[in-house]
């Protein structure tokens, strides 16, 4: 297991704010839902949350669509 294959991450006004990462995907998810509670009040907030092995973006709050 990779201990370092999924982060999250808040922004703040399009600047890094805030990073963690997780070898697992629950406690990564976890760790999301989290921060959109604890850092969604920033300006511009921006919390995402990504597969580093494979570069892709599992999850963003909020939503683009």
């Amino acid at each position: 297991m990779n201990a370092e294959r999924y982060q999250v991450t808040v922004t703040s006004a399009g600047r890094p704010a805030i990073h963690g990462w997780w070898g697992r995907e629950e406690t990564a998810r976890a760790a999301f839902t989290k921060w959109i509670g604890e850092y969604g009040n920033l300006p511009d907030a921006r919390v995402t949350l990504m597969d580093e092995e494979t570069g892709t973006v599992l999850t963003t709050w909020p939503d683009e669509g």
